[in-house]
């Protein structure tokens, strides 16, 4: 079992298909998990993507965009180990930074996403 065991969900009110333009191109993978390689192994369209995750971390990780309502639950999971010798510090250390990155790329895109759409109006569609 990967000692780095990240999972968070978070509503944007657009669909699927603008979600998935957001981590369609590989240098947007840069910006969001600097430290991270990754390596696609399953490209699922409007569904999301999975990769293969080497560099700081070895392991797999997932971005599925499940159609919900008049927008998108954008899952995330991450499941992976730190390179190297590791300590049960390091590793609680590693489990909360990932957590919050995770949360700040998906309220990121949400802010960016939904910029401009008045609370309870239908997203605007592609």
């Amino acid at each position: 079992m990967p000692s780095v065991d990240v999972v968070d969900e978070t509503f944007l009110a657009v669909p699927p298909e603008v979600v998935a333009a957001a981590f369609a191109a590989p240098e947007s993978w840069a910006r969001y998990w600097p430290d991270l390689i990754l390596d696609v192994y399953l490209d699922r369209g409007a569904q999301g993507l999975r990769w293969t995750v080497g560099g700081a971390l070895v392991g797999t990780m997932e971005v599925w965009l499940e159609p919900v309502l008049d927008g998108t639950l954008l899952h995330y999971f991450l499941r992976a180990d730190p390179r190297g010798e590791t300590t049960p510090k390091r590793v609680r250390q590693e489990l909360r930074r990932r957590q919050l990155a995770a949360k700040q790329v998906s309220l990121g895109l949400k802010t960016t996403l939904e910029a401009g759409r008045e609370p309870g109006v239908p997203p605007a569609l592609p």
